[in-house]
């Protein structure tokens, strides 16, 4: 081996757990940021889903729907009551 290479190893060496150290805080900080962005993309997606889900069930709750009563009205008006008997 040539002594560059020599003095090379040796530095290298001399560096290793520094070295290792920052891949493995790199590592970790990429886990990490990979997660929270995971988080965030399934809680947007879940509040998403239920604000869709919420205004649907706002529409089908707000249909009115109107009865005309008059002609059941007229109907038990014209029943006799429970004093008067039917003969």
């Amino acid at each position: 081996m040539s002594q560059a290479k020599v003095d090379r190893y040796k530095s290298e060496k001399a560096s290793r757990k520094k070295t290792l150290r920052k891949e493995k805080v790199k590592r970790s900080v990429t886990a990490v940021c990979g997660t929270v962005v995971c988080i965030v993309i399934v809680g947007w997606i879940g509040y998403s889903a239920y604000g869709y889900f919420l205004t649907q069930d706002d529409k089908s709750a707000t249909v009115q729907t109107e009865v005309d009563m008059d002609a059941l009205s007229d109907y038990m008006s014209t029943l006799p009551t429970s004093g008067e008997t039917a003969e």
